[in-house]
């Protein structure tokens, strides 16, 4: 057969032979004392061995020694009955064909003997499964402080029989902290299907897992398919989650590059993997060229988008980095992350704790470093918060950027690249009108002033950013609570960290000013089967194990969002992921006149006259306070 039959089941077999073996005799016995039959010594051992060989082998055929005890259930005592009642009836067959007793076809004797013989069988056989669970599982493993856990691979190219061969040796050497059982692969090449690689069997394909899994008591199911299409892989770790197993995702072929143990470099399912996009290649030859030696600036360098920033940029050697954050602990991580990983030191990186509200402390630093570049991320960008206190999005998000973009153009910057957000399309909370007022201070400034080049980027939400959903959900889980969402209908434009970071440069190193690139993020997501992949990578079942409940859309939350506003068309770029919203017209009087109003309103900290201005100013923004 496919694998390996361990101690404990060969310890199994042979109570199952005596069991069967006794069984036989016992009936043998029982029918001689109450039937007029007799039988003799040599009739009755030679008649236990047939029956015991024969239930034997249906049983062994029927795979019962190849489960694992921790998953035997009612079922395959079930199945062990029927095998040996089966096993039975051949007997019933040979001891009448071959004529080896005293015993007559269908007389009572006969039926007795066979029928005590099988009863007899099927309650120790069971009986000892029980014990064997019991014992094997309860007791055996309560005295283990570290249990192997049984491991399948998914794929057995080279990626899988180096993972192979490291939990092969992981094993021998007693490495607690990688303590698995291997059962073997599966591999969708059906030429590999019963192949031995390293020692263990193909055992099926991904179409299969589900069984296998459940056959040969699978916890943990190692993904190694580093080249697998992301729709494929999301495919077959759908399968994964379904099974309840761990599920570990082999990295990608340029990690495996550095030498280091495969095992060492697994990782839990990312919903990301879930999602099946593929990821957005953009165009970075410029790049180099257009940050190379160059001072960079990153406001809100701390927060998710500002630190990825920070760390592509230093991939591309500016002269400096200047990394400007109002919460100095997120700076200093992503300070000391540069640091340690030989990319920063102090001639090239300048980690300053500023507001972009405070106008003259932001006009010394840019007086004495003179960034030529201004990657503007600080912004308040909860939604539900911003509802409760908008005149702090305003004085953040509104008069922030316009210190920093009006800075910049009197420090002469080259470059001033906005990150923006799809909810300033046609906004309907507070949050996304700021953030379209940004837009527009953008927009205005690329038409009127001389020594800039301003730009925006708007894309949809990021996987694992600081407020995004995901964390939220990993909480819930986590802690056994149950996943909240507002609504079951409601859907989502998703793509990563590194991709919206990708995009922002890329837009600043094409941009010519005005304009707001818009990254094509394919098809939306409905949030709530991204809330059921994510209970099932933690191997649970979703309204089973963690209930799902809906709390309703909250103040100024849409169904779904927008990433164009219906004035704007759409521009291509020599990137086919890239395109550009045509410049909308922005009048200087108006806007400036907007702004007066909402620095009045939020000085006086006057909630309901900041959101009049943002309904007045903004034209396409509906304020929801309920939906």
């Amino acid at each position: 057969m496919r694998t390996k039959i361990s101690h404990k089941k060969v310890l199994v077999m042979f109570f199952d032979i005596i069991s069967l073996l006794v069984s036989n005799a016992v009936a043998a016995f029982l029918v001689h004392k109450f039937l007029p039959v007799t039988i003799s010594t040599p009739e009755v051992v030679k008649m236990a061995l047939i029956y015991a060989a024969l239930c034997f082998l249906c049983i062994y055929i029927g795979g019962e020694y190849r489960k694992a005890w921790k998953l035997i259930s009612y079922k395959d005592y079930i199945t062990c009955a029927v095998e040996v009642i089966i096993g039975s009836v051949l007997f019933f067959l040979v001891i009448h064909f071959w004529r080896i007793s005293s015993y007559h076809f269908f007389d009572l004797a006969t039926v007795s003997f066979c029928v005590v013989s099988c009863l007899f069988s099927i309650m120790l056989i069971v009986l000892i499964r029980v014990f064997a669970k019991y014992y094997f599982i309860y007791l055996v493993s309560a005295g283990q402080n570290e249990m192997m856990k049984r491991a399948l691979i998914i794929g057995a190219g080279n990626a899988g029989r180096i993972l192979a061969l490291e939990i092969t040796n992981a094993r021998k050497e007693g490495k607690k902290d990688f303590s698995y059982t291997l059962v073997g692969y599966v591999d969708d090449d059906l030429n590999k299907i019963n192949e031995k690689i390293n020692g263990y069997y193909v055992l099926g394909t991904s179409f299969d897992l589900k069984e296998i899994c459940r056959k040969y008591a699978v916890e943990v199911v190692f993904f190694a398919i580093p080249s697998c299409p992301n729709k494929r892989k999301a495919e077959i770790l759908e399968v994964c989650a379904e099974t309840k197993c761990e599920v570990k995702v082999v990295p990608e072929v340029s990690s495996l590059i550095t030498g280091k143990s495969i095992l060492n470099q697994t990782t839990k399912v990312n919903v990301e993997d879930l999602l099946g996009r593929e990821p957005v290649e953009l165009d970075t030859t410029k790049l180099s060229g257009f940050i190379a030696g160059k001072v960079c600036m990153v406001t809100g360098g701390g927060g998710s988008i500002g630190s990825e920033l920070c760390r592509q940029i230093m991939q591309y050697k500016p002269s400096k980095l200047l990394i400007i954050d109002i919460y100095e602990n997120n700076a200093y991580d992503i300070q000391q992350e540069l640091i340690m990983n030989g990319v920063a030191n102090s001639d090239n990186l300048k980690v300053l704790i500023a507001s972009v509200r405070d106008r003259k402390k932001m006009q010394r630093i840019f007086e004495a470093y003179h960034p030529e570049i201004v990657f503007h991320a600080a912004a308040h960008k909860h939604v539900p918060l911003m509802e409760v206190s908008p005149e702090e999005a305003v004085k953040n998000n509104v008069l922030g950027t316009y210190n920093v973009a009006l800075l910049s153009d009197e420090y002469k910057v080259k470059k001033f690249v906005l990150v923006s957000t799809d909810k300033a399309v046609n906004p309907t909370n507070v949050m996304g009108a700021t953030k379209r007022y940004c837009e527009m201070i953008v927009q205005n400034f690329s038409r009127t002033k001389q020594n800039t080049e301003y730009v925006a980027v708007r894309f949809g939400n990021v996987l694992g950013s600081n407020g995004s959903v995901i964390p939220l959900f990993k909480k819930q889980i986590e802690s056994g609570k149950p996943v909240t969402i507002t609504h079951p209908d409601i859907i989502r434009y998703f793509m990563t960290i590194p991709e919206a970071v990708s995009l922002i440069l890329t837009a600043g190193s094409i941009a010519h000013g005005g304009e707001i690139f818009v990254l094509d993020m394919g098809e939306p997501v409905k949030i709530l089967t991204l809330a059921e992949n994510l209970i099932k990578v933690y191997g649970k079942k979703p309204y089973e194990d963690v209930d799902i409940i809906f709390t309703g859309l909250r103040p100024g939350e849409k169904l779904y969002e927008e990433l164009l506003m219906s004035e704007e068309g759409l521009q291509k770029t020599d990137n086919q992921k890239v395109f550009i919203g045509t410049q909308i017209d922005i009048d200087d009087e108006t806007l400036e006149a907007g702004l007066a109003a909402l620095k009045r309103a939020s000085d006086k900290n006057d909630s309901a006259a900041v959101v009049k201005v943002l309904e007045k100013y903004v034209p396409t923004f509906q304020h929801k306070t309920n939906q």
